[in-house]
């Protein structure tokens, strides 16, 4: 029971980005096309895992001083592997995102749940935390990509769905993607009953 709600609660109730209002700024940044989100959504969902499955494995053996920089370190050199994966496999679109995915260390959720979640729980709901975060994370960065790609260029994965005449040019522009946001994390917050304590 614990383990599914691991999993399945920052997905819907308790998302990362609507509920928390944290990893913002890709959500942002590289949600202009559905190409970049899925990229995005796997870059972060490998570090979160793999950064919670090791924090876990090693929380016995931390010092609590300097619990930070050993985490740190963990994340740094996953979001290395990651980018250069990216490069060696799918270049053309690593140019462009290059300096989002080295942005992953700075990001608020990796670094919240290695540290105050991974390092109090088992390996398996530590990966099941971090699988659930980093799929919830991802669903919202999908879906604000979905409308941006499809309002923006009429397009989806670059397959024409709407005449150029309806493209709207501010949805590829940070204050569209501001406003999807917004609607989304409005819409979950009504759905799930959320309230500002």
């Amino acid at each position: 029971m614990k383990s599914k709600k691991t999993f399945i609660d920052p997905l819907v109730d308790n998302n990362p980005i609507t509920r928390q209002v944290l990893g913002i700024c890709s959500a942002l940044a590289v949600t202009v096309k559905i190409e970049q989100a899925l990229v995005m959504t796997f870059a972060l969902t490998f570090v979160l895992v793999m950064s919670n499955v090791s924090v876990s494995l090693l929380r016995k053996y931390i010092p609590s001083s300097i619990r930070i920089i050993v985490q740190l370190t963990i994340i740094s050199t996953l979001v290395t592997l990651i980018d250069q994966f990216l490069k060696a496999y799918m270049y053309d679109i690593s140019k462009p995102m290059s300096v989002f995915i080295a942005l992953i260390i700075t990001n608020c959720i990796v670094m919240g749940r290695a540290d105050a979640y991974a390092m109090q729980n088992s390996v398996k709901d530590s990966f099941l935390d971090g699988l659930g975060n980093g799929l919830g994370y991802g669903t919202i960065l999908l879906l604000v990509a979905f409308f941006r790609e499809l309002l923006g260029f009429g397009t989806i994965l670059d397959i024409k769905i709407l005449p150029d005449f309806l493209n709207n040019g501010l949805m590829l522009l940070a204050p569209g993607a501001f406003i999807i946001l917004g609607l989304i994390i409005w819409a979950q917050r009504s759905i799930t009953n959320f309230v500002e304590e």
